[in-house]
């Protein structure tokens, strides 16, 4: 285990997202440890970079070579006139602005033992064997992490040995889970069982503690226990026949302990290999291509080159030199049956270089070095071996040797794997990328890289309406500190520009959606050849999927969530959409819990959340509303969902009870509010239910979920409470216009001044027990109207001004909303005994923060483009396509053949998601279809009678409208009927409209159809 690190600063605001995936305790062993990168081609420049934006102490680069024509396919720090100059010495500025953080140095001289010893860890990459087994040999004897990585063509390598006695901290990142116990047996062994709410998710062999056992108290001060699970809400401990009897309450939680890992060297790992899978289709693959992959070394040793591109001679040899290699290997390697079709496939690509595979292979191995640095997640143990022959073309022959010679040119590399006509066709793509953030700036790294939309007619447009914050740069490797706050689309563009010139891309900065249709219109997606998403949000992400589907354009989908992501394929009439399958929708906390009965973090956060909103954002919001609209108290009385006593009140108490003057009125109102919220509405809860209070089964009201509180007495030596006070006075202080404070002592000095706020209990009050309590709403009568518009001051006498609702943001530290969050979940968590949260913890759960590491981007916009390169190539066949999923943190790997979409069927004609009804609304005399027209088309054509028509929301015809209004309809241009019930304009940008069937066949039954395209220009 890395010897424990001293208090490191860390810079949050730049690595945010990241600690949210490695934790602070391993970011700084992180900051302690030098690595060593050997190899500057494009494998070793992806990892080099992955592990500065990791934040590591110090990277050194090493390379003896210099760059050539072929390195440019993949390289993106080396540019066409840094040909014939050292590898490391031109990469080290373009390295080096990564990350201030992080001294990048070059070093170009043998590797020898006396330099090696000045590392924590050694990564060799695109390395002769024999250099490998030097290094680690040395390496492992002297407690030095190593990792070799290799790519050739479409196959990847990876080994690491981390040495004799590696501890594991954290096998797989995730929170520690816990659930609240309902009992617990005397019993060897003793079975506890856990409220029905939710599964306890625990597995046989975790380790627990207890707290707050009542009765069996001798749980709450036993060591973690080992577990063996027994069903989804009961598991077994240890011998609890002596302990005390149990009586109620409790909360049980998972302990993360270290486990001791051991390696072998790269030597004796050779001839006893142990390999992680990464695609259980080719089960077989990584034991023959640890055979192929030395074959290559010794191929490559005595010809001084790779084996030249699909040239069929060198792959005979490479298969001979492979079966001399089974022969003599040891009985753990040695194949039964060499797999020869594999091996030549190795002999015809490993002269290749592709930016996409680098990337996969590069993010893998830059997390395998952060897992050396700080023995955080699981490691590769210890060989892996990809492949990604899938993206060749389906056609065998299509490659021949005389196809894939180089030609001198930045495209080398990649031609000598697919050959120069694949190259055309990807000069010629034009693509739209959406998003322009981590995911976005790695795809169009990789764009340029392989050359989409660099030729002649081919572009890649680019849009994202926001713009760069300096928690960006830890991941979006494409932009500097100096370009904070500037759009991210232009300063992506313009960063990809000079990785190759060559590339044409286009930025916008808009948002995709409806309210963008006229820019994003049919003209546009007809000239598209694909779609790319980099998105953030799902409902953004079927927005898109239903324009691909609409306009039947193949969609590239990913996403990550720290050490995991995924990537999905969607290719018109072959696979299902985004959309055909949704993850369950996340579990909402019910309005009771949040109310009066929290008992996590989780809810106190989400409580702190939503009184921001509360008083900093809605009320002033609704008071601006009021002063422009004379309409706003009708209207709030007809507005779904809302309390409307509630919000005119609120408007009431925002202009005349509560509205501030000066400083000190604020200062007086936050101290006002932290007594209701902390300490009088706590005490109305305990008066409603004392804590006694026994429900009508006999049992203890407050038990199980519900934690009974206390109400808490202001402390004005009480950093927390004056955090409160200062933070809350200071938004409510924006809100009104007035300039606040951060003087500590004079807010003292104006609370000493204030009186204690007297509590008296109400009675009366309707507690929130059950959300069937809030379905129902007193309604509001005309007098009780008419008296909330008399104590409202007319907006007339208001004239000038307004408020400033605050809109939350989570990153701007300078602006107190995270100190009000904090500091108003952590007080109501010490009203209810939950343990407070810090406000690292606090801003991940309350800003709802995605954790993000560049390490799983790299590897997921890999795997995104070598999908990439078979949409452009057109292939047909469902199983060439791989949906993918990885968590890097286990390691784990998923690759899953996509889903056909579902077949329906009308009249004996089968149809998919991607088929449609195509109706020219045109007529030849130039004249509009009318609806009749229409209705009989279907009748006609397609033997089938429409019952009910619509367009979005718009019924157009049913058969049961009175027949007047049918009447009248049924003549009518079927565009005009559209127009009229829906009361919008048809824009110039809209040349099609989409309508939604319901119909039933010549045999009288409703038969499910699809929709109609019908065009109207």
């Amino acid at each position: 285990m890395p010897k424990k690190v001293s208090e490191t600063d860390i810079d949050e605001g730049l690595y945010s997202r990241q600690l949210y995936v490695l934790g602070h305790e391993a970011m700084k062993y992180l900051q302690t440890s030098s690595v060593l990168v050997s190899g500057l081609r494009g494998l070793g420049v992806e990892i080099a970079k992955n592990i500065i934006l990791g934040g590591v102490k110090a990277v050194t680069l090493h390379d003896q070579g210099t760059a050539q024509w072929a390195d440019l396919s993949s390289q993106f720090y080396l540019r066409e006139e840094d040909i014939g100059k050292n590898r490391a010495e031109v990469s080290q500025p373009r390295l080096a602005e990564l990350n201030s953080y992080v001294p990048v140095s070059t070093y170009t001289g043998a590797l020898v033992d006396e330099f090696l010893a000045g590392f924590q860890v050694v990564v060799l990459t695109n390395s002769p064997l024999e250099d490998q087994l030097q290094v680690g040999e040395f390496c492992h004897t002297h407690g030095i992490k190593l990792v070799v990585a290799d790519t050739r063509g479409l196959f990847g390598q990876l080994f690491c040995d981390f040495g004799e006695e590696m501890i594991l901290t954290d096998a797989n990142g995730e929170q520690p889970l816990s659930a609240m116990i309902s009992m617990v047996t005397k019993d060897n062994p003793g079975v506890v069982t856990c409220l029905d709410e939710a599964r306890h998710g625990f597995e046989s062999g975790d380790f627990v503690s207890f707290t707050e056992v009542q009765g069996m108290s001798e749980l709450n001060s036993i060591h973690p226990i080992e577990i063996k699970v027994l069903g989804p809400y009961t598991f077994s401990i240890c011998d609890t026949s002596n302990f005390s009897e149990y009586i109620r309450g409790g909360i049980v939680t998972q302990v993360k302990v270290t486990k001791k890992i051991t390696f072998k060297s790269l030597l004796a790992s050779l001839a006893e290999p142990d390999f992680v899978i990464t695609d259980f289709a080719k089960y077989s693959h990584p034991a023959q291509l640890h055979i192929g992959f030395q074959a290559l070394h010794q191929f490559c040793a005595q010809y001084g080159r790779s084996p030249r591109s699909h040239n069929e001679e060198d792959a005979t040899e490479l298969v001979t030199i492979a079966q001399a290699v089974n022969a003599q290997a040891t009985p753990t390697v040695q194949q039964h049956s060499l797999d020869e079709n594999l091996i030549r496939k190795l002999a015809h690509v490993s002269a290749g270089d592709l930016a996409p595979l680098n990337a996969f292979i590069g993010g893998l191995a830059a997390q395998e070095v952060m897992k050396a640095c700080s023995g955080k997640f699981m490691p590769i143990m210890q060989w892996l071996y990809f492949d990604a022959l899938e993206c060749l073309p389906e056609d065998k022959e299509a490659l021949t040797e005389d196809k894939c010679l180089p030609c001198q040119n930045r495209y080398d590399g990649q031609v000598a794997v697919f050959g120069s006509v694949l190259q055309e066709k990807l000069g010629k793509q034009r693509y739209f990328l959406v998003g322009a953030g981590a995911i976005g700036c790695e795809l169009l790294k990789n764009f340029a890289m392989i050359g989409l939309g660099c030729g002649e007619g081919g572009a890649v447009i680019v849009t994202d309406m926001d713009t760069i914050e300096k928690s960006n740069l830890n991941r979006q490797f494409l932009f500097r500190p100096w370009d904070v706050t500037k759009l991210k689309s232009d300063t992506a563009a313009a960063a990809v520009s000079l990785i190759n010139p060559h590339i044409r891309v286009m930025s916008h900065q808009n948002r995709v959606g409806p309210d963008t249709e006229h820019v994003y219109d049919d003209d546009f997606f007809q000239n598209l050849d694909g779609v790319t998403n980099a998105l953030d949000s799902v409902d953004a992400r079927m927005y898109m999927d239903r324009r691909c589907v609409y306009y039947r354009k193949p969609l590239l989908e990913s996403g990550t969530l720290g050490t995991k992501g995924n990537v999905q394929v969607v290719i018109p009439f072959l696979t299902e959409s985004y959309s055909s399958s949704q993850d369950p929708p996340e579990k909402s906390i019910p309005i009771c819990t949040l109310k009066n009965f929290p008992n996590s973090i989780e809810h106190t956060l989400q409580w702190a959340r939503d009184e921001f909103e509360g008083l900093f954002k809605q009320p002033a919001e609704n008071v601006n509303q009021y002063l422009i609209d004379s309409k706003f108290v009708e209207r709030t009385l007809h507005l779904a969902g809302t309390q409307p006593l509630e919000v005119l009140e609120a408007v009431q108490r925002s202009l005349v009870l509560q509205r501030p003057q000066t400083w000190a009125d604020c200062v007086a109102w936050a101290y006002q509010h932290w007594h209701t919220q902390y300490n009088n509405n706590i005490r109305q809860l305990l008066h409603n239910f004392p804590p006694n209070q026994l429900t009508s089964s006999g049992a203890l009201f407050w038990s199980g979920p519900k934690r009974c509180p206390h109400p808490l007495i202001f402390d004005i030596n009480n950093p927390l409470h004056l955090d409160y006070v200062i933070a809350a006075a200071n938004l409510f202080a924006q809100t009104y216009g007035l300039i606040g404070s951060r003087d500590r002592a004079a807010v003292v000095i104006l609370i000493q001044s204030m009186q204690i706020p007297e509590f008296t209990p109400k009675s009366g009050i309707k507690i929130h027990i059950s959300d069937q309590e809030l379905q129902t709403s007193s309604s509001v009568d005309d007098s009780q109207l008419q008296e909330l518009k008399a104590m409202l001051p007319s907006p007339e006498n208001l004239s000038g001004f307004k408020m400033y609702p605050i809109n939350f943001e989570k990153d701007d530290d300078s602006n107190f909303h995270m100190d009000f969050i904090v500091a108003a979940s952590n007080l109501r968590a010490e009203n209810y005994n939950i343990p407070a949260a810090d406000r690292h913890k606090s801003k991940l759960i309350a800003g709802k923060i995605i954790p993000a590491i560049a390490t799983t981007t790299s590897a997921i916009v890999g795997l995104v483009c070598l999908e990439l390169y078979k949409v452009v190539q057109g292939h047909q066949k469902l199983e060439s396509y791989k949906n993918s999923f990885i968590n890097l943190a286990l390691p784990f790997f998923s690759f899953s053949q996509p889903l056909a979409p579902p077949r329906h069927q009308y009249c004996n004609q089968e149809w998919t998601l991607w088929d449609r009804f195509e109706v020219q609304g045109l007529q030849p005399n130039g004249e509009e279809m009318t609806l009749q027209q229409f209705l009989d088309y279907f009748k006609t054509e397609y033997k089938l009678e429409i019952t009910m028509l619509s367009q979005g929301v718009s019924m157009l015809y049913s058969f049961f409208m009175p027949a007047s209004k049918l009447k009248e309809r049924l003549e009518q241009p079927m565009s005009e009927i559209v127009k009229r019930v829906s009361k919008r304009k048809l824009g110039h940008h809209v040349q099609a409209l989409v309508l939604e069937l319901c119909c039933n066949d010549e045999s009288g039954e409703d038969v499910e159809v699809p929709y109609v395209r019908y065009t109207i220009r």
